[in-house]
């Protein structure tokens, strides 16, 4: 069992990223006495946003924290998708637990904005530093410490230093080299907004899909507002996809020009939505997560993409030991490794998921793909769900035992 021991001296950490893997990182190394300064570009937390889930590993992760009785409040107990043609017809349903493949009781799902906001609150002890409306410009990492320049003009020197930035990192881009090198497509684009519940939908989606497109409508509980969602193929390269807004909505549109259901408001509830998020849909593989002193943890060192389901849970894990790892050696490049050699097997296993048989179900590439997920929801309105889907995930996504890193 490994032990946390308080250090010879407080090491200083700067972690740039608060969303998820930041401040859960934040958590278990400021409870080992480091000294903690977070780095965000935004104004503030973001609360909101679209349903994540906390799952498998993850769960215990929380339950550590002392944060699993909160996040289980806030479950949003999603039921089924229901899947239909372009008149609105319902070809069939599926209840969605079961179609991930997840243990109900070891997955909660609930508004990313409120897992944020539990992993910020759960830092705010006047130990840690945020500092918003501010990110890394520049890095120098000399082997004794790193030098950072900021934004704001600011500069500071820290023992280590740790992004925690997302799947598009600055850090990682200051350190390892251009993204193209280590985002790897699957295929996809994907946009992401907020539009009028209409339709009075309630905790679940409705889907319609043609060959490589899919357009969707998730209501969160009863909520008065769901999100649309619209994804289509795509050969090019990631960092294409991620362009101005304008013309994103544009080829959006001109991808889904023909399509029927209620795709014309789904479009028009795009272009005028002011929380439209876009991107292809990609992972992150890198050969290393670290080096010298500075190292990547969450989706800007293995985003797994939204296909896994498992960026939360793997931005949790990664953080818990990471921090464990950090906090049981003095050299930083020792910590970096021992976390790379536990957690990449678990990293790696998850990835895979998202390339796994099941994807085709909810992201039909060809018309191949659609008749056999009609043919599987005929069969599932028949005779149930037994057998249909792929059960190994929840072996997955429970698979790394986490170290007690028992602080002393």
């Amino acid at each position: 069992m490994s032990k946390a021991r308080m250090p010879a001296r407080r090491r200083s950490v700067l972690i740039s990223g608060a969303s998820i893997a930041g401040p859960a990182l934040t958590f278990w190394l400021d409870r080992y006495g480091f000294d903690v300064t977070v780095v965000e570009r935004a104004p503030t937390i973001r609360t909101g946003g679209y349903p994540i889930d906390v799952r498998g590993t993850a769960i215990d992760v929380v339950e550590r924290m002392g944060l699993l009785p909160q996040i289980r409040a806030a479950h949003i107990a999603s039921r089924t998708m229901t899947f239909v043609d372009r008149a609105g017809q319902v070809i069939g349903s599926v209840p969605i637990y079961e179609a991930i493949g997840s243990e109900a009781e070891r997955d909660v799902e609930l508004p990313r904005g409120t897992l944020t906001t539990l992993l910020h609150d759960a830092t705010c002890n006047g130990g840690v530093d945020y500092c918003f409306n501010d990110s890394i410009d520049t890095l120098h990492d000399d082997g004794k410490g790193v030098d950072i320049g900021f934004a704001s003009g600011r500069r500071a020197r820290y023992d280590i230093v740790i992004g925690a930035d997302g799947l598009h990192s600055r850090t990682r881009r200051l350190v390892f080299g251009p993204e193209t090198s280590f985002n790897h497509s699957l295929g996809f684009c994907f946009n992401l907004f907020s539009m009028p519940n209409d339709r009075g939908l309630s905790h679940g989606g409705i889907v319609h899909a043609e060959a490589g497109h899919t357009a969707g409508i998730w209501a969160v509980q009863d909520n008065p507002r769901v999100f649309g969602f619209l994804a289509f193929t795509t050969d090019e390269a990631p960092g294409s996809a991620c362009r101005n807004t304008e013309e994103q909505i544009q080829r959006t549109r001109a991808a889904f020009a023909s399509m029927g259901w209620e795709v014309p408001r789904l479009l028009g509830a795009m272009a005028t939505a002011d929380d439209l998020y876009f991107d292809s849909v990609s992972q992150i593989r890198m050969p290393y997560w670290s080096k010298g002193r500075v190292a990547l943890v969450g989706d800007a060192a293995f985003a797994p993409s939204f296909r896994s389901g498992q960026g939360s849970s793997l931005a949790l894990v990664g953080a818990y030991v990471l921090a464990g790892e950090l906090a049981t050696h003095d050299s930083p490049e020792e910590a970096f490794a021992a976390y790379e050699r536990i957690a990449r097997p678990f990293v790696e296993a998850n990835q895979a998921l998202a390339t796994d048989d099941n994807g085709a179900f909810f992201l039909p590439r060809t018309q191949k793909d659609i008749e056999t997920r009609d043919r599987i929801l005929a069969e599932i309105t028949r005779n149930g769900t037994a057998g249909m889907f792929d059960n190994t995930k929840a072996g997955v996504h429970n698979s790394l035992r986490l170290s007690d890193y028992a602080s002393v």
